[in-house]
């Protein structure tokens, strides 16, 4: 076997499950991370897990860990669906997903908390994970990369994997051309109970649906149940993990989508309880239900992002330094594309490097396959969430009430009748 070393920039879901797979194939792994401890900050709620993400997770992650996920993922006994509405929960249209009682069935979506995820992840990898280590800079030779942290320290590698996100300083470095477009919309993100004072947030027949109500002119709600398969406490202890899961509780993820010029305020001052206030006055012409929702939230979970996406690269040369996930192909969260794509660039660049390692191909052979292959699929997927959210902010008055207005009544009718 060809001894290569891998240094991972980031200790998100990609770069973890990154590790996990390289170390099964013998390679030598650290992992960079630039937050001070494991829990400095919040990465996100829930995640839709597809048949590709799924498939790259088991894939990469030893069979203990693939099967912990499973057992903590949303059940899938029954079936699920993706419902767009108005703002009164009038239905525009809706996708079904089938159910699997026996879970078995590895095809069917399902959601993850992606902290949850990340803590099984993050098992067996302690001692390789280098936190308070701030990429600022990279130095690329025909052989190595290396690495220059904030702190003055570096280090070195055959080859340096970019998974830090959409804020990379190595993309801004190494392709600067590549710098994410802005929508113009930014999101509020935050999480609720499923369960307060013995009542459950959710109406019965949305428990197992995605919904994205359409408001006025640019703005939405989105919201989804996080419901594990199984308590993440007795799962955790069924398997013998060394950590205790970080969520315990079903909770509703939800999201409150506004144009930027309604952000202005909020953009450089993004404090939880200001932007709970600002989501539920966003609401207050929403449906009771998705009010309640919002009036429910837990302010601490309460996040505002720039929603951005990818420019494509025009030439990316092959060097000791690639790229995976949002910090090369970031998108919008419309169509739950981005973390699915992330988890299969890791499941290739894998592969890829597998046959450096068998002396199967050179390792530029491997990195320019890879950014090849990785570019094809994932920016058919930047261009889907696109087009995705264009459809969701609609603003041609005519369209808006054809779709807002005219279908959830002829709907209604054809149901009464």
């Amino acid at each position: 076997m060809s001894k290569i070393s891998v240094a991972i920039a980031g200790a998100g879901l990609s770069g973890l499950c990154l590790a996990h797979s390289l170390l099964r194939e013998g390679i030598d792994v650290q992992i960079y991370e630039r937050d001070q401890a494991v829990d400095s900050r919040r990465q996100g709620y829930r995640i839709t897990v597809d048949k590709h993400g799924i498939t790259a997770l088991q894939q990469c992650l030893p069979s203990r860990l693939f099967d912990l996920f499973l057992a903590t993922a949303s059940p899938t006994d029954q079936d699920s669906y993706f419902r767009l509405t108005n703002q009164k929960l009038g239905e525009v249209f809706k996708f079904s997903f089938k159910g699997d009682p026996s879970g078995s069935d590895l095809r069917i979506p399902r959601q993850a908390d992606r902290q949850t995820l990340r803590t099984i992840m993050l098992e067996g990898l302690h001692h390789r994970i280098h936190f308070g280590k701030q990429v600022i800079r990279a130095e690329v030779t025909s052989k190595d990369a290396f690495l220059h942290f904030s702190d003055g320290d570096s280090a070195h590698a055959s080859l340096l994997v970019c998974a830090e996100g959409v804020h990379s300083a190595l993309r801004k470095q190494l392709l600067p051309e590549c710098e994410p477009e802005d929508t113009n919309y930014w999101a509020i993100y935050g999480r609720s109970l499923l369960v307060q004072k013995d009542r459950i947030l959710v109406p019965d027949w949305l428990k197992t649906s995605g919904v994205h109500a359409i408001g006025p002119p640019g703005r939405g709600f989105f919201f989804t149940t996080m419901a594990f398969r199984e308590a993440p406490q007795k799962a955790f202890a069924r398997f013998g993990m060394e950590q205790s899961p970080p969520i315990l509780d079903d909770y509703v993820m939800w999201a409150v989508l506004l144009p930027k010029e309604q952000f202005v305020e909020f953009q450089n001052n993004l404090r939880s309880e200001e932007l709970l206030q600002l989501a539920r006055k966003t609401t207050q012409d929403f449906h009771p239900d998705l009010q309640s929702i919002v009036e429910s939230a837990d302010v601490n979970y309460t996040m505002g992002v720039n929603l951005r996406v990818a420019r494509k690269p025009v030439s990316w040369p092959i060097s000791r330094v690639t790229f995976m996930g949002d910090a090369v192909h970031v998108m919008p969260p419309t169509g739950s594309h981005g973390g699915n794509t992330a988890l299969c660039d890791t499941a290739l660049l894998s592969e890829k490097l597998k046959a450096v390692s068998f002396h199967e191909a050179s390792l530029d052979q491997a990195i320019g396959s890879y950014q090849k292959d990785m570019i094809k699929y994932s920016f058919r997927q930047v261009e889907a969430s696109k087009v995705m959210m264009k459809r969701l902010t609609i603003k041609n008055p005519l369209m808006r009430w054809a779709m807002l207005s005219a279908v959830p009544w002829i709907r209604s009718m054809t149901n009464k009748n």
